[in-house]
């Protein structure tokens, strides 16, 4: 008899949990964890580096995922299980795909945005310049579990339910945005949003493999990889 395939999307629960949190971690926090670092370092009576808080930071979100969405993980670790020879092609084809297509839209996006740095990239590399071992820490491993579960498991998953072409649009929107909008409101530069373009091929590159392989452990994985070749590239 043919195993019953996981769901490998969210129940109710998670879905209003899940994106309750994912408004505060898209929106707030962003803005408030420096303002809540440095009330914690008076009231502690020291200091919090720069380096620790990346890593506080993502260890909080981390935990708070697992907590949130450790149902729907399991059932993603069990279709991961189910399929793992599919998972593996879909995470080598994801992989030729994103930097294939990631080299063409950055050409052609190298033609619109001719004066604007990727903040983002910049950021990275100054942490991997004081603090190599936290900062791969957090671009391997926690940040990809994290944007993964939200972007992909959260966003694209249970909008596919009722159309896949919005969920693709909504969750790579989201996720090109969520790399890009601080530096617009910091700088007020509305401008800095075209910058925006650089992820939409990522997120739609995640989205598929996980459509594809059905468990959102391969988006992950081919995240945190892409994340690791684009650190040591820096170096």
């Amino acid at each position: 008899m043919a195993k019953k395939k996981t769901s490998p999307y969210m129940t109710p629960g998670e879905q209003i949990a899940g994106t309750v949190f994912f408004v505060i971690y898209l929106v707030v926090l962003p803005f408030a964890a420096g303002p809540l670092f440095r009330l914690a370092g008076r009231l502690l009576d020291v200091t919090i580096s720069a380096a620790l808080q990346n890593v506080i930071y993502y260890y909080v979100l981390f935990a708070v995922t697992v907590l949130i969405f450790h149902k729907f993980l399991a059932r993603t670790c069990r279709n991961l299980a189910d399929n793992l020879g599919g998972a593996c092609r879909m995470l080598l084809v994801g992989l030729v795909a994103l930097y294939g297509l990631n080299e063409l839209a950055y050409r052609l996006t190298n033609l619109i945005i001719t004066n604007r740095t990727n903040l983002n990239d910049t950021a990275i590399s100054a942490q991997m310049d004081s603090a190599p071992y936290m900062t791969l820490l957090i671009v391997v491993l926690l940040a990809p579990f994290v944007e993964e579960v939200l972007f992909r498991g959260l966003v694209f998953g249970n909008l596919k339910g009722k159309s896949r072409p919005v969920a693709y649009v909504v969750s790579c929107a989201l996720f090109a945005l969520l790399h890009v909008w601080q530096f617009a409101v910091v700088y007020q530069d509305v401008t800095y949003f075209l910058l925006m373009l650089q992820y939409l091929v990522p997120g739609a590159v995640l989205a598929w493999v996980y459509d594809r392989s059905g468990t959102l452990w391969t988006s992950i994985a081919l995240h945190a990889l892409t994340n690791a070749l684009s650190v040591l590239a820096m170096g």
